[in-house]
């Protein structure tokens, strides 16, 4: 129920801006999963010449890269990582960078996604980009998803119906779209790329309305008052959550690194890049150095030298997520390769030479840990 000393929506404006919002949110990925057959057709070497691009269900014999288990894994654990991670975000980020850096991101890569029906490319790359993609997307729509639904909590309920009934009408209006491209009889080419198009016009109507809020004397109420609210609220969670015995560090620093090592050594088991004769790997390994300059310029405590550059902690958790994929990753795939140098009977020798090597750097590391908190 609005309240009674609040604006009238005049015209509807902030109601109907929500409702294109809910629909901008779940657009993407409804057009995504929607124009499978025209990626299986593409990874089946179908190209983009062919008239069934959009029509054709590759399934079966011809799906080997396993296409729809992908699809499904790569969606929902990005997914539910980011829904998490938005529960902190919130403390850390603006709303409007939330909102509209999810909307920017999720444009951008849908814009790529149509880019490529122009593009001739080998089932291999196209099926990295795409899964990419798949991750990517998902992962803004779950900041993007989180932050709106925080944002409605504060409005009438009925405005949190129009923004549910726009997420609804967005599957509609894919299979729609995406018949109307197959009864167009125009050529495949441009037939999956106007589909393409086409998404990223609503999410650049979201942007719109998304901005057009603060102008509007309803959405500008309400979105007042909850700044307003909102502000001692955070710092007070912020304060309990920081306190001694607190919750940043084991989830930041020690959970957080956790996972995406673990990420990153599991990598290692679908590929390994660069080969053993590259010489972008002593690069990769030399360049993770610049994380130490990083982290000492983040907002760290019982500091007096240093100036604090990343004051933010959502600068804190991007470098620690790069920090600990890139560490899981070059040390599994370090020790797989290392092998691989030697000849047969050495390598026994090799593997117990890394492990020493490892736990040397590791305490070398430590080690000098004490001139990094002087230098602070």
């Amino acid at each position: 129920m609005a309240r009674g000393d609040a604006p009238r929506d005049s015209y509807h404006l902030v109601g109907i801006s929500f409702f294109i919002l809910g629909l901008g949110t779940l657009l993407p990925w409804n057009f995504f999963i929607t124009a499978i057959p025209y990626f299986q057709a593409r990874l089946a070497g179908a190209g983009n010449s062919t008239a069934r691009i959009l029509s054709t269900n590759h399934t079966g014999p011809e799906d080997a890269f396993n296409f729809n288990n992908w699809v499904t894994l790569l969606s929902q654990l990005p997914l539910l990582l980011f829904t998490l991670l938005n529960s902190f975000l919130y403390q850390c980020v603006p709303e409007t960078v939330r909102i509209l850096g999810s909307l920017l991101a999720i444009l951008l890569l849908f814009a790529l996604t149509a880019a490529l029906v122009k593009v001739d490319m080998s089932p291999g790359p196209f099926f990295s980009i795409t899964m990419a993609s798949v991750c990517f997307i998902n992962s803004f729509s779950a900041v993007l998803q989180g932050s709106l639904f925080g944002q409605l909590g504060t409005m009438p309920s009925t405005y949190s119906t129009l923004f549910l009934s726009g997420q609804g009408l967005a599957g509609i209006f894919a299979a729609l779209a995406m018949l109307l491209s197959m009864a167009s009889g125009v050529d495949a080419e441009t037939s999956a790329l106007g589909y393409f198009i086409t998404p990223c016009v609503g999410i650049l109507m979201s942007i719109v309305c998304y901005l057009s809020l603060p102008h509007l004397k309803f959405a500008r109420y309400y979105l007042a008052n909850k700044s307003s609210q909102a502000q001692a609220q955070e710092l007070e969670t912020k304060a309990e959550l920081l306190q001694s015995g607190q919750f940043f560090n084991p989830i930041c620093c020690f959970l957080l690194f956790n996972i995406m090592d673990w990420l990153g050594r599991s990598l290692t088991s679908y590929f390994l890049w660069p080969d053993e004769d590259s010489r972008l790997l002593p690069l990769l390994v030399c360049l993770r150095f610049l994380f130490v300059p990083l982290f000492m310029l983040c907002h760290v405590p019982q500091r007096s030298r240093l100036p604090i550059l990343f004051p933010q902690d959502a600068y804190f958790i991007t470098f620690m997520l790069l920090f600990a994929v890139s560490n899981g990753y070059l040390v599994s795939l370090t020790m797989c390769l290392a092998p691989r140098q030697v000849l047969p009977h050495e390598r026994e020798v090799a593997g117990a030479l890394m492990t020493f090597f490892l736990a040397l750097g590791l305490s070398c590391g430590a080690s000098l840990s004490f001139l990094f908190k002087a230098l602070l």
